[in-house]
């Protein structure tokens, strides 16, 4: 089952258009997912918003190359007329968001039809400390399609497991540290979090602005190429960058320390990956350090000032009535404790709103540190070694869901890129006991073109050694 177009502009592999495709995906949706829970809100204009579209390209009129293609969009991103409630109760009881995100504009603009809402990890995983990724007061909790015991990974659990399942090839999630490259490594899908500013960040639920960013999930790298395109608004390219498997004039740098040796498996299929890069010409510069960036309180104090004002101003768009500050949610939350609080607390939530602003002294300091730690580390280590990017395994295989006691992460590679603001992409580079794993592809801000191209060389050669990547077959893993 494919959602591209084909050559002469209808949508390949569907028969006659996005119409027939809504339907065929709608059918799956009430099939397999009651399985995996990845689709909190679906969207009961998706058919006739595609008709409309297929009527505009009989008539030829097409918007671009993703022209009547269906999207899901992560729960936390505003879209006019379904709820957006970033998993919590406060948010489902109000009216939806009278309009669209700037990037949920993009993407109408460009002829996607909005398939529906993907749940998430309550407030993008950023409310209590033992949180349990893909679970939230209002979706529930989303599974692994490879291994419905295991998690989906967050916070955007429901657009990775959804693309993994076949419900659409393309999603949107977004990332603060973690949230779009998690998911997609154990989903075995790609994610892309760009630069941070490259995708607007109007109408998106906020953790930080100096953080957040939404960006593409999808089932192939040149997907999430064109995908990125609509969402940066069409000025440029980047599905230009998936070019065959010439890599003969880039050099990788390859980090070790912290970013390896957490899970055997993991490191065996990374290092057949950093093979795979070799033969397609290549230069690796191995066994070289990023400094550790920063402790986490530096992070977590960055992240907590900016949450209080930033969700205040995001509050105020919604409709008059609701909570419009941290202080209410956390009274909401406490009022509704049996339903959002039954399996983690909100103590995120209550340092947060008992911050001091954007100009106190210890949020200025620790976001002095805190990007020092995330550029200097990436920008040094590039330019000492004369690299193009980085790569690393991207997250440990999926961890047993575990709602009473959370997340069992062992490792991964995003926080470095989180607290620069920079671009991060992960590619499924195989399986360990059957569990979806990622390669982690890093760089400078703005370098989206070269992370896509490597990506892309590495996928097609990785399908050229080893085959297709297995399907989900929605089972418990033992």
């Amino acid at each position: 089952m494919s959602s591209t177009l084909s050559k002469d502009g209808g949508v390949a592999g569907t028969g006659s258009g996005s119409a027939e495709l809504v339907e065929e995906l709608q059918g799956r949706m009430r099939e397999v997912d009651q399985l995996v829970n990845s689709v909190c809100t679906p969207n009961p204009a998706a058919l006739t918003d595609a008709v409309h579209l297929d009527t505009e390209r009989d008539e030829g009129r097409i918007r671009g190359p993703l022209h009547g293609v269906p999207v899901l969009v992560k729960d936390n991103i505003d879209t006019a007329g379904l709820p957006t409630t970033a998993g919590s109760l406060a948010l489902a009881e109000q009216p939806p968001p009278p309009q669209d995100a700037a990037l949920v504009r993009r993407l109408r603009e460009a002829g996607c039809v909005i398939l529906g809402k993907t749940n998430l990890s309550e407030w993008a995983n950023f409310r209590g400390s033992a949180s349990t990724s893909g679970w939230s007061a209002y979706g529930g909790l989303t599974r692994n399609p490879y291994a419905l015991n295991r998690s989906a990974g967050g916070s955007s659990s429901g657009s990775g497991a959804a693309v993994a399942a076949g419900l659409a090839d393309y999603a949107i999630g977004t990332e603060t540290n973690g949230s779009i490259v998690c998911p997609a490594a154990l989903n075995g899908v790609v994610g892309l979090k760009p630069t941070v500013g490259l995708v607007p960040q109007q109408g998106i639920v906020p953790i930080s602005h100096s953080q957040d960013t939404a960006g593409p999930m999808t089932k192939t790298v040149t997907q999430a190429a064109a995908l990125l395109t609509v969402l940066t608004g069409g000025h440029q390219d980047y599905t230009e960058a998936c070019r065959g498997t010439d890599l003969s004039n880039l050099r990788i740098g390859v980090p070790r320390g912290p970013l390896w040796g957490y899970s055997l498996g993991l490191d065996q299929v990374t290092e057949r990956a950093l093979e795979l890069l070799s033969q397609c010409g290549a230069t690796l510069v191995d066994h070289l350090s990023l400094p550790t960036p920063g402790g986490d309180e530096d992070q977590l104090h960055v992240l907590s000032h900016e949450l209080k004002v930033d969700m205040a101003a995001y509050l105020a768009t919604r409709a008059p009535g609701g909570p419009r500050t941290l202080d209410d949610l956390i009274a909401f939350n406490n009022k509704h404790a049996d339903q959002e609080l039954q399996w983690f607390g909100q103590e995120l939530f209550e340092r947060a709103a008992a911050t001091a602003g954007l100009n106190a002294p210890e949020y200025v300091a620790a976001r002095l540190t805190a990007l020092r730690a995330g550029r200097d580390g990436i920008d040094n280590l590039l330019r000492d070694n004369q690299l193009d990017a980085l790569v690393s395994p991207a997250y440990s295989p999926a961890w047993a869901i575990d709602l009473i006691n959370g997340d069992h992460v062992l490792g991964s590679s995003s926080s470095h890129a989180a607290l620069a603001g920079y671009p991060l992409l992960s590619v499924p580079s195989g399986t360990v006991s059957g569990l979806p794993v990622g390669l982690a592809i890093s760089g400078t801000a703005g370098s989206e073109v070269t992370l896509i191209r490597l990506a892309h060389a590495f996928e097609t050669a990785r399908i050229a050694a080893d085959g297709p990547f297995p399907t989900p077959e929605f089972t418990q893993w033992v």
